[in-house]
């Protein structure tokens, strides 16, 4: 299978399945003299992991780190990083009934035409399992963003069905299972996804991402738009079926003079741009949003085929989310690191000489 990696000058590559052995990922380009130990991937792996509340599917991986390469004494060396998690809690007896059928709004039908063969435990390559290893590479990336620019990204569920946060605060969103902003909601959330499991049903989800203190020229002016390469990555993740940077489509109602975002000496007047002007950070907060499908595995029986064309009820057993989005928040950051990381080397490679610019207008989070 190609298109397995990502990346320019910091490249990622994943392997694995869903109930295979293990899953891992080749990190490649990374600077030297990183300070990296198989304890830093635990908090991020952890708010990803299914299993930690009721509100997600209760697959249990231990999801511990091995590293294989490219560490030594503690630190990055430059050369690849392979990294490995090994699969604790595959529960494949799940899936044998659908080894001859195939599952409405999953990748079953297309995996079989493209390739003439798929592996129907937990979907497989297709499966979010795979989503593990891209949390684990951003780790690397985040630290480093951090440690070398001050860069920090985070984010939140934004939506899930119609329920929004009705006020916001970033303290609440590492203390509730959701990462959801509004903590006088979080009773609400709960009840909401209860009753969503016992239908047997899902709901989709809107997830977004702030990235602080990108640095201003970050990005490419044509084909390596920095919110090109965003939505490309945001587009990976599984159940992924839309990207905004910035106001997005709330941007087709603006007026021109509503949309711009102007400029004074103090700084701008507001981010509907999300931090990106022509491809190129503007050295506004990044802010991505992504619009997740309802989960398909549901309880509800759905029309199908089986091998032999022939009309089948599906019904997906096993353990599963009734909203996908629920764990997204961390893939979605992750994705959102490994692009300004890569963009970041890029832009240092090419442009490092630069320096200051005047004049230098101070960012706004509006």
């Amino acid at each position: 299978m190609a298109a397995n990696a990502f990346g320019t000058l910091f490249t990622v590559t994943t392997f694995g399945e869903s109930h295979g052995p293990a899953i891992g990922c080749v990190v490649d380009g990374c600077p030297p003299g990183l300070a990296i130990a198989p304890e830093d991937f635990r908090a991020d792996l952890d708010r990803r992991a299914t299993g930690r509340s009721r509100h997600t599917s209760q697959r249990r991986e231990a999801d511990e780190v091995e590293i294989l390469s490219g560490v030594y004494e503690g630190r990055t060396t430059g050369t690849p990083i392979g990294l490995l998690i090994r699969n604790t809690d595959a529960r494949s007896k799940d899936y044998r009934e659908l080894t001859e059928t195939f599952r409405p709004g999953h990748a079953d039908y297309t995996y079989w035409h493209k390739y003439g063969i798929r592996d129907p435990r937990g979907g497989g390559r297709s499966s979010a399992r795979e989503t593990t290893m891209r949390v684990a590479a951003a780790v690397i990336a985040k630290k480093w963003l951090a440690e070398r620019y001050g860069v920090r990204v985070r984010g939140h569920l934004a939506q899930i069905g119609a329920l929004v946060p009705r006020r916001f605060d970033w303290d609440a969103v590492e203390d509730n299972p959701f990462f959801w902003p509004d903590p006088d909601m979080v009773a609400e959330l709960e009840g909401y996804v209860d009753a969503l499991r016992k239908a047997g049903d899902s709901v989709g989800a809107r997830v977004t991402v702030v990235a602080d203190g990108v640095p201003v020229g970050w990005g490419e002016p044509v084909y390596g738009k920095l919110d090109a390469e965003l939505a490309s990555a945001l587009m990976s993740i599984n159940a992924v079926k839309g990207v905004e940077i910035g106001a997005g489509f709330a941007a087709v109602a603006q007026t021109g003079t509503q949309h711009r975002d102007e400029i004074t000496p103090e700084g701008f007047l507001s981010n509907h741009a999300g931090g990106i002007l022509g491809g190129i950070a503007s050295g506004q907060p990044v802010v991505a949003s992504i619009a997740l499908k309802p989960t398909s595995s549901i309880l509800v029986p759905g029309r199908s085929v089986n091998l032999a064309g022939e009309p089948v009820q599906v019904r997906t057993i096993g353990r599963h989310d009734p909203c996908v989005g629920i764990r997204a928040t961390p893939i979605a950051e992750a994705m959102v690191a490994l692009v300004l990381i890569d963009q970041a080397l890029r832009h240092r490679a090419q442009c490092g000489d630069v320096g200051e610019v005047a004049p230098r207008v101070p960012g706004s989070r509006a």
